[in-house]
């Protein structure tokens, strides 16, 4: 439930999370609207926080999408944990 992303990170302290892992297809709230409503909250890390898109859908429309959505990187399911660690890697030498 993407609505329940958005509680969780609103109610954090700043900084209290380092990324977050948005899975795209959820009920209620979507990973791409979540997103977008953590963007907007008026706190120091929700315009900064790296956010991966964790998707089934892995064309270059969907990765698109993921970025105007607000997203810094998409990951295509099933996830291989190298590939989750090595984008993960390069956001955090960034």
């Amino acid at each position: 439930n993407g609505q329940e992303a958005v509680d969780i990170f609103r109610k954090s302290s700043p900084g209290e999370f380092d990324v977050i892992l948005m899975d795209i297809m959820m009920p209620l709230m979507d990973g791409y609207e979540a997103t977008r409503q953590i963007r907007k909250l008026d706190r120091t890390d929700a315009s900064s926080i790296p956010i991966i898109a964790l998707t089934a859908n892995a064309f270059a429309e969907d990765m698109e999408k993921s970025r105007r959505a607000g997203m810094n990187r998409h990951v295509a399911k099933p996830v291989e944990p190298e590939r989750l660690f090595g984008v993960l890697s390069e956001i955090f030498s960034d």
